[in-house]
């Protein structure tokens, strides 16, 4: 079997806790990254055996949950989810859904810096940036587990 790569390396520990938590963050939207580049297009928009997510919807619900929990949720903008996040057609290309993760990455680290830990969330009562990061974090590791699936079940390709 044909693996991803180990070019990866788990976070370092960090003595200021609101990097520890977005190094984890980045790291565990690397694992999901890993498994849809090299894809071609029509793989990465397949559900294997129609069961599971497509690589490429994954990405994209993980873009849409950023936004709708550091912008909505963090900065009073507007929340919405549609089913069709999760089946993205052939325009949302794997290299425009790479690029587009990247750039809401650097939007949502940006944002976190701006903003104290415990700055309130206006999305769910009685939660914080520090409980919205860990949930992103939660997310964002459950859809990795789902994409490494997605990947072995397409290629065989196999990773952390």
């Amino acid at each position: 079997m044909g693996g991803k790569g180990t070019d990866f390396q788990l976070p370092e520990d960090h003595a200021d806790e609101r990097e520890l938590l977005l190094h984890w963050l980045a790291y565990l939207r690397g694992a999901v990254l890993r498994n849809i580049r090299g894809l071609g297009e029509e793989d990465a928009h397949r559900r294997p055996d129609g069961h599971l997510l497509p690589l490429a919807g994954i990405v994209n619900h993980l873009i849409g949950v950023e936004r709708r929990w550091i912008d909505g949720g963090m900065l009073g903008g507007p929340i919405y989810r549609g089913e069709e996040e999760f089946f993205p057609g052939p325009e949302l290309s794997v290299e425009s859904l790479v690029a587009a993760y990247g750039d809401r990455a650097v939007a949502t680290d940006h944002i976190v810096r701006s903003l104290p830990l415990d700055a309130p969330s206006g999305r769910r009562e009685g939660t914080t940036l520090r409980w919205v990061l860990l949930h992103l974090i939660n997310e964002t590791a459950r859809h990795a587990g789902h994409a490494d699936a997605v990947r072995e079940l397409l290629d065989g390709a196999t990773g952390e």
